[in-house]
């Protein structure tokens, strides 16, 4: 699978899907072992401690504080990571429509993560092509 550059084609092939999980963000202190029964989408180790993206399921039984109920949007399309504009675009959409979102850039696809009570209205936004 070649990663695509080319932004029209992006924004074309966007192929979003909706993670049915909720998630939440949360942190432990920098150096500090995760708890075992934990498996994060997503681990971040930042200066004033480790981020963790989560389902809010495990995070309630790790008893971790936690914030940003959300759901996880898939932009299915393999984006390139050097790709100029794309999650700009996908950003500015949203943004129009009053959708807050934290994006997150993996090897193959992006990740949008969007409050809760906005994910359908971002799924439907996102079904057309936002160029």
């Amino acid at each position: 699978m070649t990663p695509e550059r080319d932004l029209t084609r992006l924004l074309a092939d966007i192929k979003p899907v909706l993670d049915p999980e909720i998630f939440v963000f949360s942190t432990v202190p920098s150096g500090a072992a995760l708890p075992a029964s934990l498996n994060p989408v997503q681990i971040f180790r930042e200066r004033e401690g480790t981020t963790l993206i989560l389902p809010l399921a495990e995070a309630e039984a790790a008893a971790l504080i936690h914030q940003f109920p959300c759901r996880m949007i898939t932009l299915e399309v393999h984006s390139a990571l050097d790709a100029i504009g794309f999650l700009a675009a996908v950003a500015t959409l949203l943004a129009k429509a009053g959708i807050s979102v934290n994006a997150v850039s993996a090897y193959y696809h992006d990740h949008l993560f969007v409050p809760c009570d906005k994910a359908e209205q971002a799924m439907r936004l996102l079904a057309f092509s936002p160029q």
